[in-house]
């Protein structure tokens, strides 16, 4: 018998215009009966069970993702430069004279 695919469902109860994609997956034996437990602990099917974890994973992913991690080395270098700012180079002082002659005030 064959079981029709999990659909993917966006969090809010989809309007009738909403665009409704499908997710296909094959599993194996143990991952179908696995997955299957832990819906059923939980009181969802297992589309419910698959999609919402995924989505849970995926933001946690992206979340992870988008953190700045640095070590302690890098984040002592980063506040002494934040709080220890070198004076303006050659290339900005140019560039202010340039601007000041421009504006008429030299």
């Amino acid at each position: 018998m064959r079981r029709t695919a999990p659909t993917i469902s966006p969090k809010k109860p989809p309007s009738r215009r909403a665009r409704m994609y499908r997710f296909d997956a094959r599993l194996n034996r143990d991952q179908k009966l696995l997955i299957q437990r832990a819906a059923d602990l939980e009181g969802r099917s297992m589309t419910d069970f698959v999609l919402q974890s995924a989505e849970a994973a995926a933001e946690r992913t992206i979340q992870e993702r988008a953190m700045l991690v640095l070590s302690a080395r890098d984040s002592l270098t980063i506040a002494a430069a934040i709080l220890n700012p070198r004076g303006p180079g050659q290339t900005l002082r140019k560039a202010v004279r340039q601007y000041a002659v421009a504006m008429g005030r030299k």
